[in-house]
């Protein structure tokens, strides 16, 4: 599949289903490695991930971008801006950092560049923000999504440690100028 096949724009209420169903695949997928009879991909799920992209998808401060390939919704990203340290400083003019909050590609179009395509439309509309840093957790068993940001340029957040539990990898992205 070439690039040309399919292309990232703003994610729209209308997208809401397929996104909660290429979401509730892709965790499937990721998940089912590590617990293979676990009913990930089941309509108690995709009904939970339709909720949590309903909300997303409604809020003015959580970007929403999809990807489309043949009018199919196969991929999305939504993003958060840190709004803490403009309440540390109020003379700040903009938060210095953003998290990644969701990242999901349908498994069916994974090593197609698809993510890589929508991560790269995050970092443009991430600088042209002036955004300065980016962030990230993972989760620690997903050494494919894991792997997915080291050769994009993140790595561990020292000034984050790993969850309690060590189910999660905060991962951080200095964001310099395009």
């Amino acid at each position: 599949m070439t690039p040309t096949t399919w292309r990232v724009r703003p994610a729209t209420a209308a997208d809401l289903e397929p996104i909660a169903a290429l979401h509730t695949a892709a965790r499937a997928a990721y998940v089912r490695g590590r617990v293979p009879d676990a009913p990930f991909d089941a309509p108690a799920e995709h009904a939970r991930w339709r909720e949590v992209w309903s909300r997303v998808l409604h809020r003015e401060d959580s970007p929403t971008l999809c990807a489309v390939r043949r009018d199919r919704v196969v991929g999305a990203a939504s993003y958060v801006p840190d709004a803490a340290p403009a309440r540390r400083d109020p003379r700040r003019t903009g938060p210095a950092t953003v998290t990644l909050h969701q990242l999901h590609v349908d498994p069916a179009h994974w090593g197609t560049g698809v993510g890589r395509a929508l991560h790269a439309a995050c970092l443009h509309a991430w600088r042209a923000a002036g955004f300065s840093r980016a962030a990230l957790d993972v989760l620690w068993h997903n050494h494919r999504a894991r792997a997915f940001y080291t050769r994009l340029g993140w790595h561990p957040d020292p000034d984050r440690r790993p969850a309690p539990d060590a189910s999660h990898l905060s991962l951080t992205l200095p964001l310099g100028r395009c």
